[in-house]
């Protein structure tokens, strides 16, 4: 999933000479990148995207449910780099169901000063409830999952 989203990110090419002295023409990231994981579900993500991207910052946000009603959340806690405004973010939580604490999530990241359009959403199973929800409220945002699981929503 780490990888696939990494094809969305803008690149350059870039030339390297190899060890054996022959210059290779490969790409780099054109812009900063961060990842973002949705404590608990979502920091079983971040190994894969180190490996990608050796160094690669991340931050951590809580989101709570607040009672039985899953339309209410409350932001437990954040710590996110300091510019994350610059950056390229990929927000990571493998299981998206109703998707009200990713579009929680997602707004603490605009509220930051994070671009919709530099946001990915990487998750491995969605529901279409899920998958809508984001959709509709960030149009300019990617949602990029794995499976489409349907009676996943809650």
């Amino acid at each position: 999933m780490v990888e696939a989203g990494l094809g969305h990110l803008p690149f350059q090419e870039k030339a390297v000479i190899t060890p054996t002295g022959h210059q290779y023409v490969g790409v780099d990231f054109a812009k900063k990148l961060c990842g973002v994981s949705i404590i608990r579900s979502g920091e079983s993500m971040e190994n894969a995207l180190r490996a990608c991207c050796k160094g690669v910052k991340i931050g951590k946000i809580l989101v709570h449910r607040l009672g039985d009603r899953v339309i209410e959340q409350e932001i437990v806690y954040e710590k996110l780099p300091q510019d994350i405004a610059s950056r390229f973010v990929m927000l990571l939580d493998p299981i998206l169901a109703s998707g009200s604490s990713a579009a929680r999530a997602i707004q603490v990241l605009l509220d930051k000063g994070v671009a919709e359009e530099r946001i990915l959403f990487l998750s491995l199973v969605a529901a279409p409830e899920g998958i809508h929800r984001l959709c509709r409220s960030f149009p300019r945002m990617k949602l990029i999952t794995w499976n489409i699981q349907w009676g996943l929503g809650m």
